[in-house]
């Protein structure tokens, strides 16, 4: 979480870091900061906020440097301030740092530093980075070569945690210094001019050739060269990625909020995730796995570990998987996962899920399953993100940038590209007739114009979401794969309208939550199972009963007279409803935010990529 950007070229850098930070704002934004060098001096500018507020400095227009480095912040040690502001500068002011990550042992250094004469501003955990790298600077031969880079590196061996930091230093004001670990960093080229960014979306629309760092990588940018240090100091080379997002993509197009562009984006992304895995129907192509037939058979069961948005995705695909594979299946939360010491061998296989790569409790949850002997397959929207390297197997969504930070098109990509490696599962196995694997080839073929469908009749969202925007608690019901999605549901409503939601199991209303509904109390209830219509109509009756207003959201028979507020979506198979069912329910939180005036892209609190603990 934060944002890092950084320039070093023969263009003035200010524009560019600001426009990278405005770019980063999805990572972190309670306070941002941009540091240069002109004239063998460090200059420093940051204060609290949004990047538009420091926009608004006046000093920032006389930033002229052409090398300089930029960070946008969501707070971990230390209030949201100035003083705790990105870039951090050592006592003697001849280097700045900007973080991300965490520092775990920075009480320990700190101690260290004071005691070595050093002093310091903040409450945070950042600030021992550059006095650290001055120290080991001040220890190094003035006529020693790379003495720069060397002095970060001894740094960064102190660091326990984890950490993408970028560095600039008024004794060698002609270079960049990045290092990185357990948070992703990036470098881009064009000619001669060279890009740092902690995402791909900050510098996308000055370059597409992308060096991506891995862990523990060192790298020292100069005008004319980077030079590579892998995490034993060898000198390596790196292979350019060419990204093939367009810029365009990580822009709004016209839309008032990325989140709405990114709702309205999804039948492309779901026929991008689509893509040459099922091509007219034939056999599912996963060419870059090499799971066999006695390997799938062996398996005593399947963990999905995930976190938040892609774990309400792990539930949603759970039933599929069960249902084509006859294997158990469960779906865990990283966080949980990782520290419970779970039952798992070479007979489990886990499935980790990540819209970033980056996530730092599902990468862990990944490291931990490879060392009792599973096999790994990561789910990632972001092409060399750390998950894609620690995986055995990385299938890519293809949904492009997602910006903001209530996750739309990466969730129903998600839930799609997992069906469809549920439906190669079954392909390989043998288990199931050809006609039930056929059928539901054709019925994901389908989606992207089904969800097209529903995005456009919109009017009846708009209107109840004018209705309940000033309510302070709402419910969502729904049973089998329907629940799934009352949970994703709920969570984006808590996202961005700061509106109380729980979900429930439709089932489970009589054993306690029925206790809550009372006269004009908000409940919204999915139905898209032909077996649970009767059950499901039901409980919303008995929400009526008790003065509930409702909302029911479709593909079903029903009476609407007997219920008034009902949203019909396309006839699916119900093991690939959650990709359409969820998609009214993205825009009533998008609505309901709106209709509140809020921030709907940069929620309170929330960042897009959790990459700390």
């Amino acid at each position: 979480m934060c944002g890092i950007v950084g320039y070093l070229g023969s263009s003035k850098a200010c524009p560019i870091l600001i426009n990278g930070l405005l770019k980063l704002e999805y990572r972190g934004y309670d306070s941002a900061g941009i540091s240069t060098i002109e004239n063998n001096k460090i200059m420093c500018i940051k204060n609290k906020g949004r990047v538009k507020e420091l926009q608004n400095i006046e000093e920032i227009n006389s930033l002229n440097g052409s090398i300089g480095i930029a960070h946008t912040r969501w707070a971990t040690h230390g209030k949201p301030s100035s003083i705790n502001a990105h870039p951090h500068l050592d006592n003697s002011k001849t280097f700045s740092v900007v973080h991300n990550g965490i520092i775990e042992n920075h009480r320990e250094l700190r101690t260290f530093l004071n005691n070595a004469g050093y002093t310091f501003l903040s409450e945070t955990d950042t600030e021992v980075i550059p006095n650290l790298i001055h120290y080991y600077y001040s220890k190094e031969a003035s006529n020693e070569a790379n003495r720069f880079v060397k002095s970060v590196k001894k740094a960064v061996q102190d660091l326990k945690g984890s950490y993408a930091i970028a560095v600039i230093s008024s004794l060698e004001p002609d270079k960049i210094i990045v290092a990185r670990k357990d948070s992703p960093l990036v470098i881009g080229v064009k000619n001669n001019d060279k890009y740092i960014a902690s995402d791909i979306p900050a510098i996308l629309e000055y370059t597409n050739n992308i060096y991506i760092l891995d862990d523990g990588d060192i790298a020292e940018l100069s005008s004319n060269q980077i030079t590579f240090y892998d995490k034993n100091f060898n000198v390596v080379n790196k292979n350019i990625e060419v990204i093939t997002w367009d810029a365009k993509s990580a822009c709004k197009n016209g839309y008032e909020d990325y989140m709405l562009k990114e709702i309205y984006e999804q039948p492309t992304a779901i026929r991008e995730t689509i893509g040459t895995i099922l091509d007219d129907c034939k056999k599912c192509n996963f060419g870059n796995i090499n799971i066999t037939k006695d390997y799938l058979a062996s398996l005593s069961r399947i963990y999905i570990i995930a976190c938040g948005t892609a774990m309400h995705a792990g539930l949603a695909v759970k039933p599929i998987f069960e249902r084509l594979t006859s294997i158990p299946v469960e779906v865990d939360v990283a966080s949980e996962f990782r520290y419970r010491n779970p039952l798992i061998d070479e007979h489990t296989l886990i499935i980790c899920i990540s819209q970033s790569g980056e996530t730092a409790d599902t990468i862990a949850a990944l490291k931990n399953s490879k060392l009792c002997g599973c096999k790994t397959i990561a789910i990632s929207n972001v092409i060399g993100s750390s998950i894609s390297r620690e995986a055995d197997f990385t299938l890519y969504t293809h949904a492009g940038p997602e910006i903001a930070v209530a996750s739309t098109k990466a969730y129903t990509s998600q839930i799609t590209i997992l069906a469809l490696l549920a439906i190669y599962f079954a392909e390989v196995l043998e288990r199931h007739e050809d006609t039930i694997i056929q059928n539901l080839k054709e019925e994901i073929l389908e989606l992207p114009s089904k969800v097209s469908i529903i995005l456009e009749n919109t009017d009846l969202i708009k209107e109840f979401a004018k209705k309940i925007y000033k309510e302070k608690d709402l419910f969502f019901i729904g049973r089998s794969v329907d629940y799934a999605t009352t949970m994703e549901a709920s969570l984006k409503l808590k996202e961005i309208s700061y509106i109380h939601s729980d979900a429930y199991q439709s089932g489970e209303l009589k054993h306690g939550p029925i206790a809550l509904i009372e006269d004009d109390v908000t409940v919204i209830g999915i139905i898209t199972d032909k077996r649970l219509v009767d059950k499901s109509i039901s409980n919303i009756q008995e929400v009526i009963t008790r003065g509930a207003k409702t909302l029911i959201i479709t593909n079903q028979e029903i009476n609407n007279e007997i219920f008034p507020n009902i949203v019909h979506i396309p006839k699916v198979n119900p093991l690939l409803s959650p990709i359409l069912s969820i998609i009214p329910l993205q825009l009533l939180a998008y609505y309901v935010s709106k209709e509140k005036g809020l921030d709907i892209d940069k929620p309170r609190n929330l960042a897009k990529s959790v990459t700390v603990e």
